[in-house]
């Protein structure tokens, strides 16, 4: 390999492999899991039919309403409580099998409920869509803290944040693109809804085929397996160029400001006190994004686009046209995040929600009021889905890899992700609720909760960009009282009893 003599073109390069396994990684995991968010919206109405003819072939009588209900609300809910049971299977996979192993291995999880899920109709079996819904679920829960995590120490610094929004890009990339096959004219039919669902194992086989190709994290080589020939040879295909001495000694200055050797528990995690503010705004950040109302606000959307006088059949459009608009703003934020920082996109993300939920309140007394006002209701869905996808939706996966070093970032993200899904099931459960009793003023609630977070982030959260994990460890430090690099006998001294997975 060749040395590039200019110093600031050595920092600014992103090299194709580096460019193809965050490609290969976002695509194999996180585009599936946007996928299956939204891939039962469509042919809800059709699934529902399947479920009340196959219960008729069986006893000769057809579901109640009040049981097909229920039997729905299994099938939908059984993918955010399959997301928490893959959060915490994290840990033990990733220090286990690495980054790149967990995600391989993470593929069984998609593949085998994609051919179920395929292959329920002609079984006339409704059964196994809810398994399949339970097993892909698990996996979005490992790939959605696995990929950030991977990316995050694939990446250099300079390239960190832009390369941890690209997971988040590919999971609005998967619900828009489970929105165009989800069109009536396309799959959202009575013979294809079974191939829509099955599409999901697409991108888990090309990942199984092509992931393997791409190297394992380094840091996970050089820490955790003492390797270090392969983690060099790593970085040295990652860089483009062979002197990775720099990097090298990164990675052993994070592994000497480790807080114990190895992995650490979940357990170990909330009693140290060198990672309380660390491990608070993490849940905070992760708890902000889903209990801010961002899938609230797509359960709502339809009725409010009826109201605004679109036709019922050119709903499924305009749903197409926002999922569109989360795309477009992603993009945008892989571009400045590098620029405007971590905490100024959150900042404006959640002060963007908190107005788009305060107006839209509004909005939604006055409809029946003022003949113009559900216009303004549907620009209000427009800006909160602005603001959540430039800052709550794509940063906080990102911070996990950015605040935690080695030996607590699997612990981490199992918090995280664990908070995450816990958090989208309980607006998922309670929302129907909410609105049946709030109506109107549901989005208060949701107002609220961006308020506190934006205030919370004002308050306590440090700009990361640009810096190194220690770095970032440094001043966390100095919020925790601690010593930015203590001894190994105060570490020992700090942990509790046990600090294995």
């Amino acid at each position: 390999m060749e040395q590039p003599s200019d110093p600031k073109k050595r920092k600014g390069g992103l090299t194709l492999v580096l460019s193809l396994a965050t490609l290969i990684a976002a695509f194999g995991s996180s585009f599936q899991y946007g996928y299956n968010v939204s891939a039962l919206n469509s042919p809800s109405e059709l699934m529902k039919q399947f479920y009340n003819e196959t219960h008729h072939s069986r006893t000769g009588e057809f579901l109640e309403s009040v049981s097909l209900t229920l039997l729905w609300s299994v099938t939908v809910s059984m993918f955010p409580f399959g997301g928490f049971l893959g959060s915490l299977l994290v840990g033990p996979l990733v220090n286990k099998l690495g980054r790149k192993g967990a995600l391989l291995f993470n593929n069984i999880f998609s593949i085998v409920p994609a051919i179920l899920m395929g292959c329920s109709k002609v079984a006339k079996t409704f059964e196994l869509i809810i398994v399949s819904r339970l097993l892909v679920g698990i996996c979005a829960g490992v790939s959605s803290n696995v990929v950030p995590m991977y990316l995050g120490e694939l990446a250099p610094k300079h390239l960190r944040g832009a390369l941890g929004v690209v997971p988040q890009l590919f999971i609005t990339v998967g619900i828009l693109v489970a929105q165009l096959v989800g069109l009536r004219n396309a799959l959202a039919n009575d013979q294809g809804w079974p191939i829509l669902l099955g599409l999901t194992g697409v991108p888990a086989a090309l990942q199984l085929l092509l992931l393997p190709l791409f190297p394992e994290s380094p840091r996970y080589l050089l820490i955790q397996k003492r390797d270090e020939d392969a983690a060099r040879k790593a970085l040295q295909r990652l860089r483009g160029w062979d002197d990775v001495a720099e990097d090298i000694e990164e990675i052993r200055q994070e592994d000497q400001a480790e807080k114990a050797a190895g992995s650490m528990s979940v357990w170990a995690l909330f009693g140290l006190r060198a990672l309380r503010w660390q491990l608070i705004s993490i849940v905070v950040l992760m708890g902000g994004q889903q209990l801010s109302g961002v899938n609230a606000i797509y359960y709502y959307a339809d009725q409010i686009y009826l109201s605004a006088g679109v036709k019922a059949n050119d709903v499924q459009y305009v749903t197409v046209g926002t999922g569109a608009v989360n795309v477009f703003m992603t993009i945008c934020t892989v571009f400045v995040v590098e620029f405007w920082g971590r905490r100024r996109l959150l900042l404006l993300g959640f002060s963007t929600c908190f107005l788009a939920c305060v107006v839209l309140t509004v909005a939604l007394v006055l409809q029946d009021q003022l003949t113009w006002m559900p216009y303004i209701s549907i620009a209000c869905i427009i800006i909160y889905v602005i603001g959540h996808a430039v800052g709550p939706s794509p940063i906080p996966a990102l911070l996990i890899t950015e605040v935690f070093l080695q030996s607590s970032r699997p612990a981490a993200y199992m918090v995280g992700g664990s908070v995450h899904w816990l958090s989208n099931f309980t607006v998922g459960l309670v929302f129907p609720f909410i609105q049946e009793g709030l109506g109107a003023y549901s989005f208060i609630i949701f107002a609220v909760i961006c308020l506190l977070t934006t205030i919370y982030i004002a308050l306590i959260i440090p700009e990361t960009k640009n810096k190194t994990f220690i770095e970032i460890n440094q001043t966390f430090a100095k919020m925790n009282k601690v010593s930015a690099i203590p001894s190994e006998s105060q570490e020992m001294a700090e942990l509790p009893s046990s600090t294995s997975m």
